[in-house]
């Protein structure tokens, strides 16, 4: 009978308490889901496989794939302040180790200033599109920072954070990244804003002024500099004397210069000496301005850019710069109408 007694009392006196009994839940809880991500993870680089051409065996009637065997980690040794990010593949599988957040493929070629996504998203399925030496087919493929991107060979270097400057040009700046003659360009003024790798957005020249873009965006870039876009930019151009009604009607109407027919936009005078002119045109062609005054036999003083698409130098003194707000990036990116050649 005392054996008995003594036999239950042990029972009660070694019965696990209600803490014990609720940390151990959460061990197993957390445990699950460890295993849970682990499994998914599994999936969806095998997903990642299949898509790259790349070998699989067949998982048979198990849809989640076979269990993956990974390095482990203790709670311990997870950062303490960090508990709810771990979900992040960096912190769970020695397979993944994440350093950058990922992004589609067609996204990180967009970004690169190759194309447009739409455009990039045809280049990976034409099968031009190679990540770490194997072609990838799928757009939305995810990529990391680290990962070797090229396109028919040659390697894409993401542009990590897109910069776009407004810079009121002086004179006696070149626009190239660098210059044998050792002559000042137009990023030795800017080369206290970014550490970013900059190039200015078309060109102008030693002795012209005015409003220039600089940035890393390729993209924004060609389609701000393609002819099929016609971008409206006006200058300010003195003369060594006043331009006479019949040259200025020329302009309008047009001129044959050495490499083919240009006309005007809109032209018309700005001072009440006749020798400042307010000149429209979108044409890109090099030097432009300046040779059909020149054509028309006139002698070009100063030349000053006082709009490309819709940005003006308003507020910017000579030889300073500003950041494009993001209404402005936005309002180029999608060349707004307003600021495009209108149809004749």
């Amino acid at each position: 009978m005392n054996k008995k007694r003594t036999d239950n009392f042990d029972k009660f006196s070694n019965k696990k308490k209600g803490a014990a009994v609720k940390e151990e839940y959460r061990q197993e809880k957390k445990k699950a889901k460890v295993e849970s991500r682990l499994a998914g993870e599994a999936a969806r680089q095998r997903k990642k496989d299949i898509a790259r051409g790349i070998a699989v065996e067949p998982i048979g009637n198990n849809k989640r794939g076979p269990k993956p065997t990974f390095k482990k980690r203790t709670p311990a040794s997870m950062d303490r302040a960090d508990e709810k990010r771990t979900a992040s593949i960096g912190k769970v599988t020695a397979s993944a180790d994440v350093e950058h957040e990922q992004m589609p493929l067609n996204k990180y070629i967009a970004h690169a200033g190759t194309c447009g996504r739409r455009e990039a998203a045809e280049l990976v399925k034409s099968g031009n599109i190679t990540v770490n030496g194997d072609t990838v087919l799928e757009p939305g493929y995810k990529v990391q920072y680290k990962d070797v991107v090229r396109l028919k060979g040659k390697v894409l270097k993401l542009q990590v954070t897109p910069v776009y400057i407004l810079l009121n040009k002086p004179k006696d700046y070149i626009c190239t990244a660098n210059d044998p003659e050792g002559r000042k360009t137009v990023l030795d003024i800017i080369k206290n804003a970014t550490t970013q790798r900059m190039f200015p957005v078309g060109r102008l020249d030693r002795n012209t002024t005015g409003v220039l873009i600089l940035t890393n965006d390729g993209d924004l870039a060609q389609k701000l500099t393609h002819p099929s876009y016609e971008i409206k930019k006006i200058y300010e151009v003195t003369l060594d004397k006043p331009v006479t009604k019949a040259d200025m009607e020329s302009i309008a109407s047009g001129v044959t210069l050495e490499d083919g027919f240009i006309a005007a936009d809109a032209v018309s005078y700005v001072g009440a000496a006749k020798n400042v002119i307010g000149i429209e045109i979108h044409s890109g062609r090099n030097r432009i301005v300046r040779r059909i005054f020149e054509h028309l036999g006139y002698d070009v003083r100063h030349l000053d850019r006082v709009m490309f698409a819709n940005l003006t130098k308003k507020n910017v003194d000579r030889g300073k710069w500003r950041f494009l707000s993001e209404k402005e990036v936005r309002l180029l990116k999608f060349l707004n109408k307003s600021f495009t050649r209108k149809a004749k």
